[in-house]
């Protein structure tokens, strides 16, 4: 998760336990807006075999349907996917296996949105992306006619803007919220966890981590001169956070969970 980052460096802000192992969220959003319930990726799913989920180490009780269910919502009442990327712990959830080995939507009334450039890198895979590519995950989508392609950066919606990086993967598009009092921003891989704020505290899994590096510092001046709040997806123990500008450069400053940040708007997100 920290690529060259040495241990003895990183494991004080996200501790690894005795396999070097860390534990991660695949923390998804759900933006309500008047007319649309736009989910924000869709985790892992629940569809693939047992020895698959053996590799990840899955603990915890959570899942998707019963956080819809628990926030009284139904996967029929959703109107919008936004699949960051296509790897499998974003877009896994965004199909389902039916009794007779087929996959579908899982969100039948639902239009999905992924960036044109992604699909392409997802179609002919890298040596490096490639097992992190499912084609169970997507196919099924462009099969059902509710695929779409966002070819450039767009206002999704009055709220929602859709801006795209390429230094994790070819297409990476993130969601910046506007909300009354701040803008909410989806990192999604551009920072898997708080700890990854520092510039070169890039993730192995990066493809181009060069370029990773200049996304995150301009990202991170841009985020600290408008007082943007961070939603991490991946972070256990930081759901969002502000900035901070330091002498080493930007970092965390202050922690919240989602809950706090909610308290201090008046939009509806889940």
């Amino acid at each position: 998760m920290f690529g060259v980052v040495p241990k003895s460096l990183w494991h004080k802000l996200y501790p690894a336990d005795e396999n070097n192992m860390c534990n991660l969220s695949t923390r998804c959003l759900l933006v309500e807006t008047q007319d649309r319930k736009v989910l924000i990726d869709t985790g892992l799913g629940q569809k693939q075999s047992t020895k698959f989920f053996s590799y990840y180490y899955l603990n915890g009780s959570f899942s998707l349907d019963d956080s819809l269910v628990s926030h009284g919502f139904e996967k029929e009442s959703i109107t919008d996917v936004i699949l960051t990327h296509l790897h499998f712990d974003h877009s896994g959830g965004a199909v389902t296996k039916t009794l007779d080995g087929s996959y579908k939507p899982t969100f039948p009334g639902a239009t999905y949105w992924v960036s044109g450039t992604q699909w392409h890198w997802a179609m002919e895979p890298n040596p490096r992306e490639k097992a992190s590519y499912l084609p169970e995950n997507y196919e099924a989508l462009e099969k059902s006619g509710r695929l779409r392609f966002i070819d450039q950066e767009t206002f999704f919606s009055k709220n929602i803007q859709l801006r795209f990086f390429n230094g994790h993967t070819k297409g990476l598009m993130i969601p910046f919220i506007d909300c009354e009092n701040h803008t909410l921003v989806f990192v999604g891989d551009l920072f898997p966890t708080a700890a990854h704020i520092p510039v070169s505290w890039v993730c192995g899994f990066d493809t181009q981590p060069l370029i990773t590096m200049q996304e995150k510092a301009a990202f991170l001046q841009e985020a600290y001169n408008n007082n943007y709040v961070l939603f991490f997806e991946h972070d256990l123990f930081h759901e969002c956070c502000t900035l901070k500008a330091t002498e080493k450069g930007i970092r965390l400053d202050k922690s919240l969970t989602f809950d706090e940040f909610l308290s201090m708007q008046s939009t509806h997100i889940r």
